[in-house]
């Protein structure tokens, strides 16, 4: 099966946002400062999220260890 660009996409948002909370929450308790945890927060998510999603699509053009289905609807 072939992956599709709105499923990496939904993948890529769909983890950013749990992980940048951990980061945010992290941040804050090295910092104790609200604001700058939540800047290095936006500061990850939008940069990791443009990476990861590049990086899932570069492995959708990989066959490494897919298989084939036995049949398809």
């Amino acid at each position: 099966m072939i992956e599709g660009h709105a499923r990496s996409l939904a993948k890529a948002f769909s983890w950013r946002i749990s992980a940048s909370i951990w980061t945010v929450a992290i941040a804050f308790i090295f910092t104790r400062k609200v604001f700058l945890s939540l800047s290095i927060g936006a500061a990850e998510f939008v940069t990791k999220i443009f990476f990861y999603y590049i990086h899932e699509r570069i492995w959708e053009k990989i066959n490494f260890d897919r298989k084939r289905p036995e049949y398809e609807i």
